[in-house]
């Protein structure tokens, strides 16, 4: 008999992970009672916000967990009388692993899971996840002689072989508890199908960022290499209608996208995707298992994965069909899920307002408040990112601009179309940083019905030319590629202060932003384009400010041109330079708060 919805009482262990946190939010929508059980107090108040954040409404409940306390949850078995299901996502997803390390993670995580479970009065499911390749294992054959298990571990690696083992333990112990139970054999788990959200970063998400920043220099396996995913989502789910389907107690289900393309192809599809270029070579996994990993970059415990097996699949197909789970489409979650991975820079960026929008058809990078009406347009040789405070201070949105940062593109060309599209017909405050200014500038003059106010700041066409070294575009080009933050921040404020904000800029310049950004330093060195950007300005009616560092002026003559004008204020700060949102955020923040008048 399958339970009421306010019946159901759920216990997850892991439920700050990735997979735990989705389960949580599954559950509680389904109607379920639900604790989470986690390792401090902290990690429950974080996967509290997280639901919250995700449109949990209803409130859970939250346990610390100690696998290595006598007993694992404060109170023992007596304080969860009621839970009538047990979720196990505990446990470590880790290479790199000792044995012994392993085993304590995975192994005798399950053991004293079910030893807890099997006091419990109104249990009637332990649903544990295991892994597509190690699932099905043998309970008979436990317990493991030293010597078989030494061989498992150094064959496999440390940590797949605790999964194996681990998989076997659950068996066998709930079978002699008589706890009932159903195994989910999930492949990689990617992010969520619609949004892409994901903070696991090893494994194929790794792989993925070699092809995004150059360093794969060739594809693992042949047409056969299959490595299937499944979305975060669609586990939950299934793991969720398991626990209360009375058909699957004693079940293990293979849990994965039978639809995934072959391993090659699947990344070929995602660096077309990201516009990034994709190796053409294919190394066969047996030439990659006796390269050495300086070269092929690959962890020695991932390459067992990297296989032509197939698995069994009906009855977890059958299970999903009868419950109505749909399996979302393999290519559109890889995509959605590539996007969330290199819009949070592979997790060194996990800010939330971070994402890819289509702005005539171009791949664009904004962060920030979507939909919000005041716009920022970074700078040279700078990206997004570097105005991530001053956007949150003010309640902007930034965009980097085509070809830089980690938007598609290839440079000033794209304004015509790119521009009136990122407005999206709802009138702005632009605020455009050095050629960001230039952008603003040109918005307002071709569609000033898009835009309510300017603010440009270190506008290049009314300030002193640069040298003319900054026109050598092989010889900046070259520079560019090969600085590092401490050095760019001297060169863009005189000081190592900001080093740290510059490292995802220099990571985009060494990318492939350096040419493009090259090119386009040398074009505002062109007099003819800095006259047509200050007659430009000269025809917007609208309000303009004009802020520029005190160490970074306007040129006299552009002084005198413009502070006559009614609608253009200039603002001066103290003390900065071309870079004002590096050095002097929090004076610009104030700057920018208010409407102009």
């Amino acid at each position: 008999m399958t339970p009421r919805g306010d019946s159901r009482y759920a216990l997850v262990f892991g439920a700050s992970g990735l997979v735990g946190r989705h389960l949580v939010l599954a559950l509680a929508a389904a109607g379920a009672n639900v604790t989470a059980a986690v390792r401090t107090a902290e990690s429950g108040a974080r996967v509290e916000q997280w639901l919250r954040e995700h449109g949990l409404t209803r409130s859970i409940s939250t346990t610390i967990v100690d696998f290595d306390a006598a007993e694992i949850v404060a109170g023992g078995p007596s304080a969860f009388a009621e839970v009538t299901e047990i979720h196990n996502c505990a446990g470590s997803y880790r290479f790199g692993m000792t044995a012994h390390e392993a085993r304590s993670a995975n192994v005798g995580i399950v053991e004293k899971l079910i030893d807890f479970a099997a006091e419990l009065p109104n249990l009637q499911r332990v649903v544990h996840v295991s892994g597509y390749r190690v699932g099905g294992q043998d309970p008979s054959a436990i317990p493991w002689s030293d010597d078989h298990r030494t061989e498992v571990y150094k064959e496999l690696g440390a940590y797949e072989a605790s999964k194996v083992e681990s998989d076997a333990i659950f068996q066998a112990r709930a079978q002699e508890c008589g706890v009932p139970w159903t195994i989910v054999n999930p492949s990689s788990v990617i992010g969520d199908s619609a949004t892409g959200e994901s903070d696991q970063h090893i494994g194929l998400a790794t792989t993925i960022e070699q092809i995004w920043d150059g360093t794969a220099a060739a594809l693992p396996g042949n047409e056969s290499t299959f490595l299937p995913v499944v979305t975060v989502d669609y586990l939950a789910a299934f793991m969720a209608a398991a626990a209360v389907d009375p058909g699957a107690a004693g079940q293990a289900y293979w849990v994965l996208d039978d639809d995934t393309p072959p391993l090659a192809d699947l990344l070929t599809h995602v660096g077309r995707h990201l516009g990034v270029k994709v190796p053409r070579m294919r190394m066969p996994i047996g030439v990659i298992k006796r390269l050495p990993q300086r070269i092929t970059k690959a962890d020695p415990e991932t390459l067992t994965f990297l296989s032509s097996d197939r698995y069994p699949t009906e009855s977890a197909e059958e299970f999903a069909d009868r419950h109505g789970i749909r399996m979302p489409d393999a290519l559109v979650s890889l995509e959605r899920w590539a996007d969330y991975l290199v819009a949070h820079r592979f997790g060194a960026a996990m800010a939330d307002g971070r994402r890819f929008v289509d702005a005539s058809s171009l791949r664009t990078f904004e962060l920030g408040v979507p939909g919000s009406s005041r716009v920022i347009l970074p700078g040279l040789p700078v990206n997004a990112d570097t105005w991530a405070d001053v956007a949150s201070g003010i309640d902007a949105r930034v965009l980097d601009l085509p070809g830089l940062g980690l938007s598609g593109g290839t440079g000033v060309q794209d304004w015509e179309q790119w521009l009136p599209a990122v407005l999206a017909g709802a009138p702005a405050d632009l605020i455009g940083h050095s050629i960001g200014a230039a952008a603003a500038v040109v918005t307002a003059d071709r569609f000033p019905g898009e835009v309510k106010s300017l603010t440009l700041i270190a506008p290049f066409f009314l300030q002193a030319p640069m040298g003319a070294t900054a026109r050598l575009r092989p010889l900046v080009c070259t520079y560019l590629r090969h600085t590092d933050p401490a050095r760019l921040s001297r060169q863009l404020t005189g000081a190592e202060a900001s080093a740290a904000a510059l490292e995802s800029s220099v990571s985009d310049l060494k990318r492939s932003s350096a040419k493009r950004v090259a090119e386009q330093l040398a074009r505002a060195g062109s007099k003819q384009w800095r006259a047509e950007l200050r007659e430009a300005l000269t025809r917007f009616g609208g309000p303009v400010r004009i802020i520029t560092g005190a160490d970074d002026p306007l040129t006299s003559g552009a002084v005198e041109q413009f502070e006559s004008l009614p609608n253009v204020e200039l603002i001066s700060v103290p003390g900065a330079g071309h870079h004002p949102q590096l050095t002097h955020s929090d004076a610009l923040v104030e700057l920018l708060k208010g409407s102009i008048a």
